[in-house]
């Protein structure tokens, strides 16, 4: 083939496919920046709208997915590539895909359920898992708490949407439950009086429902009474620390003795008569 041949033949490919090249990549430039815009207008609603913060990020990738993918089709179209092989091709990339990524995409399910139906939002404290903590971030893969002593806890949305979940906030208030144990021969009317004057000095402690003093049980050492109370859920845990304080003291002031573990052994001679 000399140059000549070669030359014209260059020039139909370039006459013949250069308009569909130009074409397409004007559609996808164009076609990226109408979905920013649309994004960007759709981010604006659901923030007019008030929706859940951790459902927002989810719907707004999804959507932006989706469109840059019939975008990447329409434009493959106009370059003249057959879409019904390529979106066979497709499916059965995502068919193998799916079955070596099955964890992913149960975990992929796992976070749309949490996102819809909610069971904790951003900010709740809950516990899962065998780990507590505060909500960081919902994603469509895993779950972020950050736990009191400011440790990242990440767990996968799969197995959390599968297991039991507490969720510590939900309700606005919360039950505190204290043991403190005191000597036996301590009168049960001088334990009332002394936690009780406690109970109804810390504006904290909720009247209504009332706190509930009691004993649990007789144990080996000593008397164990139960304190129940309830407060805000936010003051949970400021209450139940600063109480063992203070009933520490208290007792220490009013002579109600705190008990250690004790255990008396009898010990029995026998004298053997050697004949």
């Amino acid at each position: 083939m000399d140059t000549t041949a070669y030359l014209e033949n260059l020039l139909d490919l370039v006459i013949y496919y250069g308009p569909k090249i130009l074409g397409a990549l004007l559609i996808w430039f164009v076609g990226k920046w109408l979905i920013k815009m649309l994004v960007k207008g759709l981010t604006k609603l659901l923030e007019r709208q008030r929706m859940d913060p951790s459902l927002r990020p989810f719907l707004l990738n999804l959507i932006g997915i989706v469109l840059k993918a019939l975008l990447l089709i329409s434009v493959l179209g106009m370059l003249g590539v057959e879409m019904t092989s390529f979106i066979a091709l497709l499916g059965a990339i995502g068919l193998a895909v799916g079955m070596a990524l099955s964890g992913t995409l149960q975990n992929f399910a796992g976070g749309v359920v949490l996102l819809f139906f909610k069971p904790f939002k951003i900010g709740d404290y809950i516990k899962a898992q065998g780990h507590e903590g505060v909500v960081k971030e919902i994603q469509l893969f895993h779950t972020v708490l950050k736990t009191l002593d400011n440790i990242t806890i990440i767990i996968a949305n799969g197995v959390l949407s599968n297991s039991t979940i507490s969720n510590l906030t939900t309700e606005p208030i919360r039950r505190v439950d204290w043991t403190f144990g005191v000597s036996y021969g301590t009168t049960v009317e001088a334990v009332r009086q002394c936690i009780g004057a406690l109970c109804d000095k810390d504006t904290r402690i909720l009247k209504n429902p009332a706190y509930y003093i009691a004993i649990e049980a007789m144990a080996d050492s000593a008397v164990n009474f139960t304190v129940r109370a309830w407060v805000k859920h936010q003051d949970y845990w400021e209450v139940h620390f600063d109480m063992n304080t203070a009933v520490y003291d208290a007792f220490h002031a009013s002579g109600i003795e705190i008990p250690f573990p004790q255990l008396d052994v009898h010990l029995q001679t026998e004298t053997n008569a050697i004949l």
